[in-house]
């Protein structure tokens, strides 16, 4: 029971914390619909769920043998992050100074599409590529029973889809929408160059697993 709770609380410390699936569930529910915003939801906790999934069969391992194979994620991510901060900054830079009313950035069209960017955004990320090749096969060693380790997994994905639920629904509130028509220019170019250097430094730092 210890290990589910400390790993619970390491969870939600890391999901807390401030970084692409966050910027895009919030930017999808405050400029579409909580329902875009819920598919997104969908898309980043199946990611979450697929990494959990190769780290208890040993993408610890497959990433200290293959030192290549997490550069190259982080440069293809990069540049997947880059391109969706890029058409952010174009659209709103393309949108009016004042009264952007009807403003939206084409960033999600329809549910299928918000799955799929909110898949590829937690799949593009290689600090869950890190966290879960390192901090969580820390938790669910071979010294952990089988169907415990897949508890840990189950915990996993259902922490990750409730906090990802409720940021959704806060920010698809009435209020936060309002502020959203009022200042959508700003909002939408801050998101896009957020997403921009995301990449930008997935791209360029160096890291070492």
């Amino acid at each position: 029971m210890s290990v589910f709770l400390s790993l619970a609380v390491v969870q939600l410390i890391a999901l807390m914390s401030p970084g692409p699936d966050f910027f895009y569930v919030s930017q999808t529910a405050v400029s579409h619909s909580r329902r875009e915003a819920l598919a997104g939801v969908a898309g980043i906790t199946l990611g979450v769920a697929i990494w959990a999934a190769l780290a208890l069969l040993g993408l610890q391992l497959l990433l200290h043998r293959l030192a290549w194979l997490e550069r190259s994620i982080a440069v293809c991510g990069g540049a997947y992050l880059c391109w969706m901060g890029l058409k952010m900054l174009r659209g709103a830079l393309a949108a009016p100074a004042a009264g952007a009313s009807t403003h939206v950035v084409h960033l999600v069209n329809g549910p299928w599409r918000a799955l799929r960017n909110g898949l590829f955004t937690n799949l593009a990320n290689p600090k869950v590529v890190v966290y879960f090749g390192s901090i969580f096969s820390a938790f669910v060693g071979d010294g952990l029973a089988a169907g415990a380790r897949w508890g840990l997994w189950v915990m996993v994905v259902a922490e990750t889809l409730l906090w990802f639920v409720l940021v959704a629904g806060v920010f698809a509130l009435p209020a936060m929408r309002r502020g959203y028509l009022r200042l959508s220019r700003w909002i939408d170019g801050c998101a896009g160059a957020i997403f921009v250097l995301f990449g930008l430094h997935l791209i360029f730092a160096r890291r070492a697993i």
